[in-house]
């Protein structure tokens, strides 16, 4: 059964892409729904309690992956895990590689991102309310460093600080632009780390991503071009291992937080909170009540 959200909290919340559609473990279990100015989440968001923490689940694609990359209600995902006051965002999907040696079925932790989407909403700013966040490091790095601590805990063949380039999808990469993004140095590829990395800085959310590699795209002459089946075939090899790996990551996570990830706002808000239109205060208190309290 769906309820509504009156009283959920969670401090860690769980982003499940390809293949994840659920998180096993979870006990005291409740399915809600949030009310979001930006619309409905990809799915009810499933609270539970896993290693001692009320964590939050939420598939990304939604239940039965019914959501394209260019469809995902990202605004409303993030803004939802926020008022239900999560703090860290883990964010699992399926990338393809563009390095030899990320072979598929290993995994890797991205500590950068090239954005080659298109027309995606990428902001909660903007209608009187002007802010500007640092995203040079877009990845949470001490959340980062205990997700890869908990995946390579796991059995899992790890690499740490890759560069991923998200694309606008749903097709796959051509030949020429697979080439392309090896030549700039990227490491993977994905569709769905962007806007989701950029909104939850902009929430202060802490936010690290385990990616599964499942194909090498389409540049590698030796090895089969990407296609769909391949993808979810090879997250559901590695899907006990993710589960894992969140599990550990869960219990390891601090209780407080000390990186910058959780101050973003601090030094972004440019307009004066006396300039900014009362419905947009409304519409982010979330994100402002740290900053300006009640809005």
């Amino acid at each position: 059964m769906t309820t509504s959200r009156a009283g959920a909290r969670a401090e860690i919340a769980i982003i499940g892409g390809t293949g994840l559609y659920s998180l096993p473990g979870l006990t005291e279990v409740e399915r809600i729904t949030v009310d979001t100015p930006f619309g409905a989440t990809s799915a009810p968001i499933i609270i539970g309690t896993l290693g001692g923490r009320r964590v939050a689940f939420l598939a990304r694609h939604g239940e039965g992956h019914t959501l394209l990359p260019t469809e995902l209600p990202v605004r409303a995902n993030i803004w939802a895990l926020k008022s239900l006051g999560v703090e860290r965002v883990l964010s699992i999907s399926a990338v393809g590689s563009l390095r030899v040696d990320y072979q598929p079925l290993h995994a890797v932790i991205p500590d950068q991102l090239i954005d080659r989407t298109r027309g995606r909403a990428s902001t909660f700013f903007g209608e009187g309310l002007v802010a500007h966040v640092g995203l040079a490091d877009p990845f949470c790095p001490a959340t980062s460093e205990v997700l890869g601590d908990a995946a390579e805990a796991s059995d899992v063949r790890l690499h740490r600080g890759a560069t991923l380039v998200v694309i606008e999808g749903p097709a796959f990469s051509t030949r020429a632009e697979s080439q392309l993004f090896r030549s700039w140095g990227a490491d993977i590829i994905g569709m769905t780390a962007l806007p989701e990395a950029r909104l939850a800085r902009e929430a202060e959310l802490c936010y690290a991503a385990l990616c599964f590699v499942t194909d090498y795209d389409v540049w590698h002459e030796d090895e089969p071009d990407v296609d769909a089946g391949s993808v979810i075939e090879r997250l559901r090899a590695n899907a006990q291992a993710a589960v894992t790996a969140i599990a550990r990551a869960i219990e390891a996570l601090p209780a407080t937080r000390d990186c910058a990830c959780a101050h973003a706002l601090g030094t972004a808000l440019v307009t004066p909170r006396e300039a900014v239109p009362e419905e947009t205060r409304r519409r982010l208190a979330p994100l402002l009540a740290a900053h300006w309290g009640e809005v």
